[in-house]
Parts: C-alpha cells; structure tokens; sequence
C-alpha cells in the first residue's frame, strides 16, 4: 500500500490571511450544493454526445472548485483529441475535479473513494473505476479495464503515486497503469498539480475530511495550479517501468528537490517492491516548515 511520510500536523497548515467565519460557512454551504446539483442534473447530461458532456463536466467541476473558493489557474497545450492516459501528481482531494475541470475523463480510485460524502458521488457520477487496492490479483484486471476504456476511445486520469505526497517530495509512479497505455497503444499526458499556498489543500495521513474541508473554506486566497506538459508518444518508451519514470520526471520538474528526483525513479532490476518503495520516503528536510511556503502533504487516504 502506497504511503507517504506527511502528517497533519506537519503539512496541513491553515492559510494566512485567512477568510473570515462567514465566507467559509458560505463555502461549505456552495460547495456541496455544487456537487449535488451536478448530480441531480447528471441524468439529463447522459443522452448528450461526449463533446457536449466534457463541456458541461468541465463547467461543472470549475463550478464546485470555486464554490470552495478555489481559483484555478492552467497552462500549457491542451493534448490532441482522442484516447490518453492522464497521469498527475497526488496532493489533495482538490486534484480529482480540478483535473477533470480541465481534462474530465474516467478516473482511477480506491474502492473505498465511492462510500465518502460528497466526493464519493462525484467519483461515481464521473465513471470512476474503482481499484480493490488490498488484493493484488484484482490488479491485471483493473488494467485491463483501464485498456477497455482506453480503446473505446476514452481519456483515462490515474494518480500513480499512489497517495498523495506533500508539494516539495514526491513518490515515484507505479507503472501498472502505464501497461494500459502501451496495451492501447494510446500516449501519455502527463500533467503537474500545484497549490499556492500548499498548506490548506493538503490531505494528508489521517487527515480527516471535514477537517481538511474546513482549511479550505477557510483560506483567504487559494489558487490551483495545473501544468498541462507535453504528451510522451506511444512506443517512445519500451515498457511500462521506462514510461512511468519519464511521465514521473516531467511532472517532477527540472526545480523538483533532490529527494524528489530520487522518488521519482523507480528500483533498478532485481529490487523488491519493499526495497524500492523506501525510495519514496524523503529526507526530514523536504518537511521542514518555511514561512513564505507553507508545506503540502500526502494522504494514504485519498485516491490512488
């Protein structure tokens, strides 16, 4: 099981300045009331071509993210029409609709994502395929699922690191779902998750979710960032482990920490899993709190 070495305590900093009682009462009133409208209304979307439910999905997911008061901001080229693996970077339960407010398609999560308040019915709403990550033989058959969706044309969005990480360290990227990229014969889009400041959108360890819901409506100015990278061609990596390191590289950044850059590889031949996931566990420092950058975090408890 994925894990990362962020707690709350830690990472999961309110924002300052911060939003007043009232405004954040009116974004736990909005937010919700967001989600639910899409799901109410979802039926209605289901009869419309795919190009017209992208549209309204987008408009959607940009709606529940501003409820919140979150703003997004997004740069780089939009990817070329047709089927991709998106894979992104873990920080928060913010990822899911801000990647799908920009490139919706069908989401990768845990099983137990479907049961949450309010996240579990946007998860489903939006087609998610849910993975049983505690039994490893369910694992070639959610890959061939992802190949299903892929070769009817679908964009497929999968969080390889598994949990979430902190914004200055990162895991490395499983290569699983990677297989059903070359299985497909699709590429890759790899995009780059940010938060500024990082502190109220982390959902770390044992985080609960009202808790973290609450640093969110309460930060004063939250925006996310979302890098849209430049796609990796089908066929110019010769199997799943090689992909996953070079998606895992470009969402890393040439600014990306040194314990990052060592995350972010993946375990040479012959190294147990055991072994190879103690490479994700960054140096103490990377959690050292800065005062002009509050640290992120990472979550077992989010979607993988």
């Amino acid at each position: 099981m994925p894990s990362a070495p962020c707690t709350p305590g830690r990472c999961a900093t309110p924002a300052h300045p911060a939003a007043g009682p009232l405004r954040a009462a009116l974004r736990l009133a909005a937010g919700p009331a967001a989600v639910l409208t899409g799901v109410v209304l979802a039926p209605l979307a289901a009869p419309l071509p795919p190009a017209a439910r992208h549209r309204l999905t987008r408009l959607w997911c940009r709606t529940v993210l501003r409820a919140f008061g979150v703003r997004v901001r997004v740069t780089g080229a939009p990817p070329p029409p047709g089927p991709l693996l998106v894979v992104a970077n873990h920080v928060s339960w913010l990822d899911v609709p801000l990647v799908a407010a920009v490139l919706p398609g069908r989401m990768v999560a845990k099983r137990e994502v479907r049961h949450w308040p309010l996240l579990g019915p946007l998860a489903a709403l939006g087609g998610t395929l849910f993975l049983d990550r505690d039994r490893l033989r369910a694992l070639p058959g959610a890959v061939r699922a992802l190949v299903r969706a892929l070769a009817a044309g679908r964009r497929v969005v999968v969080f390889p690191e598994g949990s979430t990480w902190c914004g200055r360290a990162h895991g490395r990227f499983r290569p699983a779902a990677f297989q059903a990229a070359l299985d497909a014969g699709v590429p890759v889009q790899p995009v780059r998750i940010a938060y500024r400041p990082l502190g109220p959108a982390a959902f770390v360890g044992d985080d609960p979710l009202a808790a973290s819901l609450w640093r969110v409506a309460t930060a004063g100015r939250l925006t996310a960032e979302i890098r849209l990278l430049a796609p990796i061609p089908y066929g110019a990596h010769p199997d799943r482990r090689a992909l996953a390191r070079a998606a895992r590289a470009a969402v890393a950044g040439p600014e990306a920490t040194p314990a990052a850059r060592t995350a972010a590889t993946a375990a040479p031949p012959g190294q147990t899993a055991a072994a190879s996931d103690s490479a994700n566990l960054p140096s103490p420092s990377v959690h050292h709190r800065d005062s002009s950058s509050p640290a992120a975090a990472s979550s077992a408890a989010t979607p993988s």
